[in-house]
């Protein structure tokens, strides 16, 4: 099976790459905001004639929007050149990715997945461009990569990319630091069938709780640093903005964020892979982080354990490994029912109960395991007749 793949490596650019890169990344995001303020314009006008025509005042009723062209505004990239000579300096390739990008929004604006694209800004934390291979202007070699127009470019290599190389992104990071994540098509080969599956809960006093009694610890990333954190913000605070000492603090607040950023992956990858190779039927379930974020309490413990990118994490792993994941629907009451009986206990809804006897066969449960077992059960349940699964 085929399957795409992302190799980050980071990259040490010399002054005149970076100041290639800088102009890459300013020609793309005008490129991209030039061609979304297009599509704004028309979006406004036709709506503005649908509301002319709902209140009578012109007789037509058939008016209708116009969608984004993209082999249109790719060809008019060639005029616009012309306008703006800046242009002609950057990656042909990478202004084209732009038009794609605006193009993509669209498309999932108008099928209403998402909301209207809005402008890039320079003031973004992360800053990057895309370029796509072309006849071999991507390349990766001992100690450099083959970038378009930037050259030999020399990164701390980390692993083989292996597979057909599709497109590469350039990326500045808030901190200062700039990476290369290369695209590649491989082919993947599944692993053997294990024959077993395991239900997931997670949690905020333990990260995971599997139904074969495994625990995953929550490590607190963000609540360890967040004492340095708050030091560091308050002399930012108290710098003047734009200056060279802010520039300076603003770049350690960045190192600060993206070291918890880089061990919440590392343990969510690890983690992740863990279970995809090792089990062939994975339930877990279903949740609606977004609305639990609403919840002030606990909205920073929930964006510290990053449930949203565990599960994701999982997903595509899965894939990867040909196992099967079952999301049990999120009314389902994993906690409230006795794994061994299935009676259900109302007084389980109760957060701060994390141990309880079922009244009926009188098993001892620990909540969380309790919940990993009953979504295991499910998910054998949803997936019945899968031959081969203990």
């Amino acid at each position: 099976m085929k399957v795409k793949k992302a190799f980050r490596f980071r990259i040490y650019p010399n002054k005149k790459q970076l100041t290639f890169i800088h102009k890459t990344i300013g020609c793309s995001r005008f490129v991209y905001n030039y061609f979304t303020g297009k599509q704004k314009e028309k979006d406004h006008y036709w709506h503005t004639v649908n509301e002319m025509v709902q209140n009578g005042q012109l007789l037509q009723n058939n008016w209708k929007g116009e969608f984004f062209n993209k082999n249109k505004a790719i060809k008019a990239v060639r005029e616009l050149k012309k306008t703006y000579p800046f242009l002609k300096e950057v990656d042909s390739i990478a202004l084209q990715k732009a038009v794609e990008n605006v193009n993509d929004s669209y498309t999932r604006y108008y099928k209403k997945q998402n909301k209207a694209p809005r402008f890039k800004s320079k003031k973004n934390p992360v800053q990057s461009y895309t370029t796509k291979h072309v006849n071999g202007n991507i390349a990766v070699l001992d100690q450099h990569i083959k970038l378009p127009k930037l050259g030999l470019v020399r990164f701390a290599k980390s692993r083989e990319v292996e597979g057909r190389i599709i497109n590469a992104t350039i990326r500045r990071n808030p901190s200062g630091k700039y990476f290369v994540s290369i695209v590649a098509e491989t082919e993947v080969e599944y692993d053997e069938k294990t024959g077993s599956s395991v239900g997931i809960d997670v949690g905020l006093t333990d990260f995971a709780t599997l139904s074969d009694g495994t625990v995953y610890e929550n490590p607190r990333f963000f609540r360890t640093l967040e004492e340095k954190l708050a030091k560091a913000q308050v002399i930012l605070s108290r710098r003047q903005v734009g200056s060279a000492n802010w520039q300076k603090q603003k770049r350690k607040v960045a190192r600060l964020h993206e070291k918890i950023a880089n061990k919440r992956k590392d343990m969510l990858d690890k983690i992740s892979t863990e279970i995809a190779k090792n089990h062939d039927i994975i339930g877990i379930e279903d949740l609606s982080v977004k609305n639990m974020l609403k919840n002030r309490n606990l909205a920073k413990a929930i964006n510290d354990v990053s449930w949203s990118t565990f599960r994701t994490m999982l997903e595509y792993k899965a894939d990867w490994y040909g196992k099967q994941i079952v999301k049990v629907a999120k009314n389902y009451p994993s906690s409230q029912l006795c794994s061994n009986c299935g009676h259900q206990n109302q007084d389980v809804k109760n957060l701060a109960l994390r141990a309880w006897t079922c009244d009926i066969c009188q098993c001892h449960h620990q909540r969380d395991r309790n919940a990993s077992i009953n979504l295991r059960k499910e998910a054998l349940r949803i997936t019945a007749g899968t031959a081969g699964i203990a």
